[in-house]
């Protein structure tokens, strides 16, 4: 006799439904036509639910070799497993046992984005927030560069996928495939730019003069009015080309010098609100993981998704200096969300 065929995904439906108004298995057998047998082991399989995994047993470490553990995960920052206890001359333990054992002191981190503040930072920032907190930011020019590459930050393609799709596997290029150095500032709901810094230019302190002479001086500085340059205040980082005695002497000449030009704190990208331009830019041009052959073609998304970003974007990041002061003294002198 021939071996029946087991239960199909409908009959096994009937029969939890027929289970939920009442029946008996051998009502529901006499229903679909099939042994009772195969009915009552379905509905027993299916009451007994998953096993509980069992533990197996750890391979015990000493005491001893438990406080080197302990030593090398702190003075080893993001070291893997492995790296830690071959330091601790610790061998023939699994991986399972390794993350086991290192899962009671330590905690798998990424990496910080930012650095540390220290006592000093923290202290300068403070600082920085009760002197301009009186200030008018709508008379600030916020400047800043931004690099972007051919290929995009590492870890942004992520989205949805249809069933039975594969995931894209993105081109990877070394030096993601070069890159393009961009400045823009933006003041009130005004964007500055996007300038394009010439291909192989390193900015030093008399290159980024020159660049700013030929783009920001000359094509829009120039076109203001006497009162709006008499008040307005620029504002750059810390950038060795940037905070250098040339630079800062250059910039007096054009007339942007002691209050005109902001003094800014160290470590602190995210006082900056132009930060939050160059992320509604990078989030445009690199969507869907868009990719690029070429810098012009990347050059070309950074000036069109620039172009889509209306005033009132831009107004709302220059209104926000407010509260970002506040936020610094509040958390005396830490980082603020961005």
């Amino acid at each position: 006799m021939g071996q029946k065929k087991d239960l199909t995904g409908p009959e096994k439906s009937k029969i939890v439904r027929y289970l939920a108004e009442g029946c008996s298995s051998l009502k529901i057998a006499k229903l679909l036509k099939r042994d009772h047998r195969t009915i009552k082991r379905f509905i027993q399989n299916s009451q007994q639910g998953r096993k509980k995994r069992v533990e197996k047993p750890r391979r015990k470490i000493t005491a001893h070799e438990l406080r080197k553990v302990k030593r090398a995960a702190a003075k080893m920052p993001l070291a893997t497993s492995l790296a830690i206890f071959q330091c601790c001359n610790i061998t023939g333990v699994p991986k399972s046992t390794r993350c086991a054992i290192l899962r009671d002191t330590a905690k798998v981190r990424k990496a910080e984005r930012r650095p540390p503040l220290n006592k000093t930072h923290k202290l300068k920032r403070q600082d920085w927030a009760k002197k301009y907190l009186k200030t008018e930011f709508s008379k600030v020019l916020w400047t800043d560069e931004m690099r972007v590459s051919l290929d995009g930050p590492d870890g942004w393609a992520r989205g949805w996928i249809g069933k039975g799709q594969r995931a894209p596997v993105p081109l990877r290029r070394q030096q993601g495939g070069g890159g393009v150095l961009v400045w823009a500032g933006i003041i009130k709901d005004e964007l500055v730019g996007p300038f394009r810094v010439e291909d192989g230019v390193k900015l030093n302190s008399q290159s980024y003069c020159q660049f700013l002479e030929d783009t920001f001086f000359k094509q829009w500085y120039r076109k203001k009015s006497v009162s709006f340059k008499k008040n307005m205040i620029f504002m750059q980082d810390n950038a060795p080309s940037h905070a250098s005695k040339y630079s800062t002497a250059w910039l007096a000449r054009k007339g942007i010098k002691e209050e005109k030009l902001m003094t800014w704190p160290p470590c602190s990208p995210d006082l900056n609100p132009i930060e939050n331009l160059w992320s509604i830019i990078k989030c445009e041009i690199y969507k869907e993981a868009k990719q690029y052959t070429s810098l012009n073609s990347v050059w070309e998304a950074v000036v069109a998704a620039a172009r889509n970003v209306d005033g009132e974007q831009i107004k709302t990041l220059t209104e926000s200096m407010d509260g970002r002061l506040l936020s610094v003294l509040a958390k005396k002198g830490g980082y603020i969300g961005r």
